[in-house]
């Protein structure tokens, strides 16, 4: 028998061994029943978990029919920057492995009060009540789009399709980032945000329209933008990204807490520390029973506005505080 060290002395041998490591490799893979059936978890398929396009600010809802779905937004490529934005799509997952992509449900071209030029399609949520589901999207008006930011609402009868564009909600603030939580009791509310303000308030039964003034949420500690609530055990969570920049990282994220969903907030802490991103935008879900982070990352592109959205299991210690979350390891591409 020929040694592997006898192997490694020559050049034929070390292309023998490259080969045997390649068999090796085959052979482990199709001898794991988790990996030749495709069931394997999130953490060894790996982040980011959509690669096919790119995209960022996931937002995550699991719906009536029990599936996941998140709302990201799409860079485009070549990157240009955030301006180039567009083209919304859904995905959506009943094991956390695989992931369908349910199409494309809206673009700038079929918002009819938007500027001119497209684009600018950020960050979005999804929000479901009374058989109909709203899609909320910040989107400027005109051509000087940094004051005529709006938040758009399409809706449609099902989570995936049909979207139809129906004007925006009338009355807001040139700012971006909705997030649309509703509560228990069916009560739905409606937060907003960016360059370092954060408001909520009530939103009346048709979704589309304010109930009453927004008003600035209080208590929370180095807001940046991306805003979003969750509801654990009677308390409300608000999670944004900060203005965090240290050794070129940005965006930690943040949380706070109340006993009521437009507070004050009591601030917490870090759950995340920044990933290889300039900017990060997440959302918190519970799944069957898990609880999941959703979050974006450069780490395929390796450019600031060619991101990708990963996920990342998320634990709470017994008081109620959120441990901070590990991204695993990102696929290389």
């Amino acid at each position: 028998m020929i040694s592997i060290s006898h192997l490694l002395k020559t050049s034929s041998g070390k292309t023998m061994l490259k080969h045997f490591s390649a068999i090796i490799g085959l052979t482990m893979l199709l001898a794991s029943p988790a990996l030749a059936q495709g069931k394997t978890d999130t953490a060894a398929v790996g982040n980011p978990f959509i690669t096919d396009i790119y995209t960022a600010d996931p937002s995550a809802h699991v719906w009536k029919d029990g599936r996941l779905y998140v709302y990201p937004s799409h860079d485009i490529a070549p990157a240009r920057g955030c301006d180039l934005m567009d083209q919304y799509h859904v995905y959506s997952t009943d094991d956390m492995v695989h992931w369908k992509d349910e199409g494309e449900i809206l673009r700038a071209s079929q918002v009819e009060w938007g500027r001119p030029e497209g684009g600018f399609m950020w960050a979005p949520d999804c929000a479901y009540k009374n058989g109909t589901y709203y899609f909320y999207f910040p989107h400027p008006s005109d051509t000087k789009w940094n004051d005529s930011w709006k938040i758009g609402v399409a809706t449609s009868k099902s989570p995936a399709k049909g979207f139809v564009s129906k004007g925006y909600i009338k009355g807001l603030e040139s700012m971006i980032d909705p997030c649309v939580f509703v509560d228990d009791d069916g009560q739905a509310y409606f937060y907003y945000g960016g360059g370092g303000t954060c408001k909520g308030g009530k939103l009346k039964d048709n979704m589309v329209e304010i109930d009453g003034e927004m008003q600035k949420m209080e208590g929370l500690e180095d807001f940046h933008e991306a805003s979003w609530v969750h509801k654990r055990n009677g308390i409300y969570y608000l999670s944004y990204s900060d203005n965090h920049d240290v050794n070129g990282k940005h965006n930690q994220m943040r949380y706070a807490t109340s006993t009521n969903p437009l507070g004050p907030w009591t601030y917490k802490g870090i759950y995340m520390d920044p990933t290889d991103s300039y900017t990060n935008h997440g959302s918190i879900v519970e799944f069957k029973g898990q609880w999941y982070a959703f979050y974006h990352n450069s780490s395929i592109s390796h450019q600031d506005w060619l991101r990708s959205i990963c996920v990342d299991k998320l634990y709470y210690n017994a008081d109620g505080t959120i441990q901070k979350v590990v991204p695993t390891a990102a696929i290389s591409k």
